[in-house]
């Protein structure tokens, strides 16, 4: 029979369990939203495909999450979920107490459903296309019923002309534009 030899390695120090810390997994973090993003607030965001447009937050998703619009009609900017850290909030704000969300509208309802791959056969390696994403029918309608009801807000606020310009500009720096003095 062989001998058992004797391990080579010997840790330095002995294993503490007691040192761990337990933290809890992300789903169960507290939400913490500031205090100037309320419903109605328009934002301006700074990342992404739509950074520099000026948007209406919604409300805030379980995930912690902003659900903002643009509206879509004025700016291009589609119903989104975006990170509260890429966006300002400005004093610009619309009383949306009426305006009523769908309840499909949720983290799940933003997942990206699996695109299919192409199957190669012979000879068609290069002209295969990669298949792209296109808004299902239950979001355009979706998109559509909370515009509406965006859009008939903003005409009902006294100064409706001029927030038709506002949300549909861009905002962008100039040279010698200080942020950090800026009031929005």
């Amino acid at each position: 029979m062989p001998v058992k030899r004797a391990s080579k390695y010997y840790p330095t120090q002995e294993k503490s369990w007691r040192l761990r810390t337990h933290k809890k997994p992300f789903s169960q973090h507290k939400r913490h939203l500031r205090a100037s993003i309320t419903p109605g607030t328009v934002l301006i965001l700074l990342a992404g495909k739509h950074k520099g447009k000026r948007v209406v937050f919604l409300k805030q998703l379980a995930s912690g999450l902003l659900l903002v619009t643009g509206p879509y009609h004025l700016n291009g900017c589609p119903l989104r979920r975006i990170n509260a850290i890429y966006a300002i909030a400005t004093k610009t704000k619309l009383d949306i107490s009426s305006v009523k969300l769908p309840e499909r509208v949720n983290d799940a309802y933003f997942k990206r459903k699996e695109m299919k791959r192409p199957k190669h056969t012979e000879g068609e390696i290069f002209t295969t296309k990669k298949e792209e994403y296109t808004p299902s029918t239950e979001r355009k309608e979706d998109q559509d019923v909370v515009d509406k009801q965006i859009l008939g807000v903003v005409r009902q606020h006294p100064e409706k002309k001029y927030l038709f310009g506002y949300l549909g500009a861009m905002f962008s720096l100039k040279n010698g534009d200080c942020p950090h003095k800026m009031i929005f």
